[in-house]
């Protein structure tokens, strides 16, 4: 019988943190657009998010060139 109870306290905590990052997960775009309409900006703390900003700070700028480079051959054509 403990077995049981112990089972149903590991699916149910599970079940709880899978909750959390959906509901973390569906609300992140809305707390974006709500940081930036306040003027509250996250900045990144871990050095795994510093590390992805910079990588879109870098993609936007490969992006932006790409862009600029298009724009020159068009002109040219």
């Amino acid at each position: 019988m403990n077995k049981h109870f112990e089972d149903a306290w590991y699916y149910g905590k599970r079940a709880g943190k899978h909750l959390t990052r959906g509901v973390r997960e569906e609300l992140t775009p809305a707390e974006r657009r709500v940081r930036k309409a306040t003027g509250r900006e996250q900045t990144p703390t871990t050095r795994v998010q510093r590390w992805q900003a910079e990588l879109k700070a870098t993609e936007d700028e490969a992006a932006a060139r790409a862009r600029r480079a298009v724009r020159k051959v068009r002109e040219r054509v």
